[in-house]
């Protein structure tokens, strides 16, 4: 894919359009069937009566794109025809749609939780890290896999993995295979989570909601555990612990992306999957994605902040106004300009990529999934009563 960005990069201007619009415009109808073939999921999720009714699909129409999208590549075949546009569209999108979803996150959401919900949060992203990166190198897989598997077990999921993958140069086989691990993980733990969070803390909702906050990898999937407890045991205030738990947890992407990044090439010279590449300097590791995603987080914040002081966000819009604008501008970057990206890798990855890449990464995200699960059992069990939302 490098070799036609490079040939964007000499191509005259006025042929500029016409080279790149048939690819994006192609990422964009695999998005579109993406999301839609995922709300059918959730409908069918509902008719089944495994989520209560009014609730979305907990697949996410980010992975359904991507599946697509080899299904079109590998069974189909692209011609050469959309590649640039495809290229295009994986560059830019993913890096405009990780900013736009600074919107979604108010920091007054992280100061609910007190002090002592956000060091359980904190170890809880601790653990899925580092026993990720453990494992990887115990079982001699790809670090950049594994550096993959490693934000999406303890950040956020998918949005994880798409933002750590252009810091670390990750390939497109190694992104689809990540997000097809923490999907799958995110699913069972999305289904049987509530059900232990009931054996371990009963009718507690302040305890149940953490856990399944800290221990579920995608915002949807915490969604859908969360309403699933609700349903179950009628304690409808674990939704909202839940739900405040994951914003917070998301919020550490900031952090976490350059950390992760300088430990993925800390030590590269020594790793066959990294040999030939240059160790970036350190303020590259703080992509400018991310500095983005910092400033629409804090103009959520600050907007969020002063409607409630004098009830117009901003200084000039109005409750409705405010919900619209923060709401709109979040869904259309996780909704299309992700669901483009991802739509993107999915159409620039064959078959062929993932021979010899095998089980065993799926073996390193089941032992994340568990030991991340594990750890926030044992810490909410004993310092969960201290926290109080």
């Amino acid at each position: 894919m490098k070799n036609y960005m490079d040939k964007i990069a000499v191509t005259p201007n006025r042929n500029f359009f016409s080279i790149n619009f048939p690819g994006i415009v192609l990422c964009f109808v695999v998005m579109i069937a993406g999301v839609y073939f995922a709300n059918l999921i959730g409908v069918l999720i509902v008719k089944l009566q495994i989520l209560p009714e009014g609730s979305s699909s907990p697949v996410s129409g980010i992975f359904v794109a991507i599946i697509l999208g080899i299904f079109i590549r590998n069974v189909v075949s692209i011609h050469p025809f959309f590649l640039p546009g495809i290229a295009l569209a994986v560059k830019y999108a993913l890096r405009l749609g990780i900013i736009l979803l600074g919107l979604r996150l108010s920091l007054i959401e992280a100061l609910k939780l007190g002090a002592w919900g956000i060091p359980l949060i904190i170890a809880c992203i601790s653990s899925g890290i580092i026993v990720t990166l453990y494992f990887t190198s115990k079982m001699k897989q790809s670090k950049r896999l594994g550096t993959l598997i490693a934000g999406g077990t303890g950040i956020c999921g998918v949005t994880a993995i798409m933002a750590i993958s252009p810091v670390i140069k990750a390939k497109d086989n190694e992104i689809s295979y990540a997000i097809a691990n923490i999907t799958i993980f995110g699913l069972v733990s999305m289904l049987f989570y509530p059900l232990l969070a009931n054996t371990f803390f009963g009718d507690d909702p302040i305890k149940a909601g953490l856990f399944l906050g800290t221990s579920i990898h995608d915002t949807a999937q915490v969604t859908g555990a969360a309403l699933i407890y609700n349903q179950m045991y009628d304690i409808e205030k674990a939704v909202d612990v839940a739900m405040v738990t994951k914003l917070t947890r998301n919020l550490f992407i900031i952090v976490v992306i350059p950390l992760i990044s300088s430990l993925f090439f800390k030590g590269m010279d020594d790793r066959q999957d990294t040999v030939g590449e240059r160790i970036p300097k350190w303020y590259k590791l703080v992509p400018m994605f991310v500095i983005g995603f910092l400033l629409l987080a804090f103009i959520r914040t600050i907007g969020d902040m002063t409607l409630a002081n004098n009830g117009l966000a901003l200084g000039f819009l109005d409750l409705a106004s405010w919900k619209a604008f923060y709401s709109y501008g979040s869904s259309f970057g996780t909704t299309y300009m992700l669901g483009i990206a991802m739509a993107g890798v999915g159409l620039s990855t064959s078959f062929k990529s993932f021979k010899g890449m095998g089980l065993k990464p799926f073996y390193i995200g089941l032992i994340a999934a568990i030991s991340v699960g594990i750890v926030s059992l044992t810490l909410i069990s004993l310092f969960g009563h201290l926290v109080v939302i």
